[in-house]
């Protein structure tokens, strides 16, 4: 069973920074069996996607749905879109007003109003990945497994460095969405990837090397169905992951936690690196947490997560 999007309206809604919102519209699809007919697991969709995880348009049809990773005969998936992404046609100016936590709430708040005690898992890539540390944090028993990919518990000054370059080219570019896209492929992709992809190569037609036309494209492809407001909105969130902000240590945070963590990085990745991973799960086997770590070879850097679907598939098959 697919629904179509449905909306709950959320009220009196306080971010951290103390700005109010009378009410939040928290939109989400549900796939499979009827919720609470079976196992839930919660997708936390990244920077540019939304809460179609299958069907048409679905951008993780390669794990998600009938007898793949995630089999939707057996598990209901729930996903949310992340409130000012665009996909429901509401959007945020005031991004600034918001972080990763405070979605983490919204997400939770859902959860409460559609009467989920308990999900089988939460998973998510890149910021999805951040937004479930900052659910578990907040709610150490609302899932047996928790599943972050690509992603950590918290930026880093790397990763701030480049959402804020993100912001000023959104900011000040002519063609903000086109020009913010073709400097995050950068970051999604490494070099290794582009040599093999392009080979140096021109496109005689357009007179420009194929990399660039390549680029284009994807600045283009975005700037036809993503907002401004939205990009602004999603890069500050990528920006703002850190579930010991204004609380304590990392430490006492996770020690409440009950999940089966499940950590997954690509050892190419140059936005969550593997080696900030690795020191995340050694920080999590001191506390004697039940958690492991598997890693996604790949020359494709962040973006493997969405290409390198057998090896997902083999990382993950234990768990579902």
């Amino acid at each position: 069973m697919e629904n179509k999007p449905t909306s709950i309206t959320l009220q009196n809604i306080t971010t951290e920074s103390g700005a109010f919102c009378a009410s939040i519209n928290l939109s989400f699809q549900v796939f499979g069996p009827a919720l609470n007919t079976a196992p839930i697991v919660l997708v936390n969709h990244a920077l540019t996607g939304n809460s179609q995880v299958v069907g048409e348009t679905g951008w993780w049809n390669s794990l998600i749905g009938e007898n793949k990773t995630i089999d939707i005969t057996k598990y209901t998936v729930l996903a949310f879109n992340v409130p000012g992404n665009g996909y429901d046609d509401v959007l945020i100016e005031n991004y600034l007003d918001f972080n990763s936590r405070d979605i983490a709430k919204l997400f939770l708040e859902g959860i409460k109003e559609l009467k989920i005690e308990q999900l089988y898992a939460i998973i998510g890539g890149s910021v999805g990945g951040g937004i479930a540390w900052e659910m578990v944090a907040l709610e150490p028993k609302i899932t047996q497994h928790l599943i972050p990919i690509a992603t950590d518990w918290k930026s880093t000054d790397w990763l701030i460095a480049n959402c804020y370059l993100q912001e000023q080219i959104l900011k000040n570019s002519r063609k903000p969405i086109e020009d913010a896209r073709i400097h995050a492929m950068l970051c999604y992709r490494t070099p290794e990837s582009f040599k093999v992809k392009f080979q140096r190569t021109t496109n005689e037609e357009l007179a420009i090397f194929n990399v660039e036309s390549w680029l284009n494209h994807h600045g283009a492809k975005l700037q036809k169905r993503f907002q401004l407001s939205a990009y602004k909105m999603m890069n500050q969130l990528l920006k703002s992951i850190d579930i010991t902000r204004n609380r304590s240590s990392f430490d006492e945070i996770i020690a409440k936690v009950e999940a089966n963590i499940h950590i997954i990085g690509i050892d190419s990745d140059l936005f969550f690196t593997a080696n900030e991973n690795r020191e995340t799960f050694e920080e999590l086997k001191k506390l004697n947490k039940n958690v492991s770590y598997g890693e996604i070879k790949s020359i494709h850097g962040h973006d493997a997560f969405l290409i390198e679907y057998k090896q997902l598939d083999n990382l993950l098959k234990d768990i579902f």
